[in-house]
């Protein structure tokens, strides 16, 4: 896994403050959707559809969340079943491995009730294709049994949502992505949002933070939640340890001075991946298979977790021959540009 502070992906030490349980005495979820700060056109759509469900007295349609990691799928998912006063069981596509562990799961749902698997994409192909069914009609229909014993049962579901949660939306297959009514991208926060995100979290956690302090750890959290919760984290204990407590914007940048996180949220390995196209490759374009190569990392890493902020901020360009370093990056990194345009 990786252990990065500016990874969207969880890590270990994210599991308390996004848990929501009754041995937690805070959790920085938002319940509803008047508590979740950011992706308003996603808030606003899902407001009318589940006013709909609610007053048809109907299980919500189907959902599929998509974008980058530590955007808030999972608590959205948990939002969505808070303001449907439905239960919710969650799971993850890696861990359904056999269609029996997929019907042991719905076996569990009440009518109106949410299954959430996040990494959906990462299903195996015999329990989508059981998914199908029971997406669409509330039922699966499953083989017990071997050889001349072997016998079909149909096993009836109630009504159910299912909230599908991925990263990768181009993975999943179209059969399974037909089946979602509602499709929502998840986009990268704006600083303001994350501003807010960043002065909630402060109060939670009961440590004072001041307006310039909370905009600097904003600037350097990738337009992630996630990211932006673990900075701050590591801020407060900076601020405890070396001044009074306080959050300032020079406590955040001495601290982030310290963990090597620059102004755009770059850390070392996004520098090192700038730099290794530019000294080796003048700027590109390289292949994602060669870049992960030089910089010591699985191709799906670099795809996944790197590749997809460089984008957003415009350091990165996809070309046909493959990635190609911007303009912007060189001037960041204070690299002389010298490379020629291609028509």
């Amino acid at each position: 896994m990786d252990e990065r502070i500016i990874s969207g992906q969880s890590l270990p030490e994210d599991i308390d403050l996004e848990a929501d349980n009754s041995s937690q005495h805070f959790s920085l979820r938002p319940k509803f959707l008047r508590e979740y700060i950011g992706q308003n056109k996603v808030k606003e759509a899902l407001a009318i559809y589940i006013q709909a469900a609610r007053q048809r007295q109907e299980a919500l349609d189907h959902v599929l969340l998509y974008g980058p990691p530590g955007l808030g799928k999972t608590t959205l998912a948990m939002v969505i079943a808070n303001e449907l006063e439905v239960g919710i069981q969650t799971t993850s596509g890696p861990a359904i491995e056999r269609p029996g562990d997929l019907i042991a799961l719905l076996n569990e749902l009440n009518p109106g009730d949410i299954l959430f698997i996040d990494e959906i994409h990462r299903l195996p192909r015999v329990v989508e294709e059981v998914l199908y069914s029971a997406m669409e009609d509330y039922f699966v229909d499953i083989v017990v049994g071997q050889g001349s014993t072997s016998q079909p049962i149909h096993f009836q579901l109630p009504p159910f949502t299912l909230i599908g949660a991925t990263t990768r939306a181009g993975m999943l297959t179209q059969p399974l992505r037909e089946r979602f009514g509602i499709v929502m991208h998840m986009e990268y926060y704006s600083q303001a949002d994350l501003q807010l995100i960043v002065e909630r979290s402060a109060n939670i956690f009961d440590v004072g933070i001041e307006s310039q302090g909370a905009l600097e750890i904003s600037r350097r959290s990738r337009g992630t939640p996630r990211v932006a919760n673990r900075i701050l984290r590591r801020v407060r204990d900076f601020a405890q340890v070396k001044h009074d407590g306080v959050i300032t914007q020079a406590v955040t940048q001495e601290a982030l001075k310290l963990l090597e996180i620059d102004d755009k949220g770059l850390d070392q390995t996004d520098r090192k991946l700038l730099k290794a196209m530019i000294d080796l490759y003048q700027g590109g374009p390289v292949g994602l298979n060669t870049i992960a190569v030089n910089i010591s990392e699985d191709i799906g890493t670099v795809e996944d977790m790197y590749e997809p902020y460089l984008l957003q901020i415009g350091f990165l360009q996809r070309t046909p021959r493959g990635r190609v370093v911007t303009r912007q990056a060189y001037d960041h990194l204070k690299i002389e540009f010298e490379k020629e345009e291609d028509d």
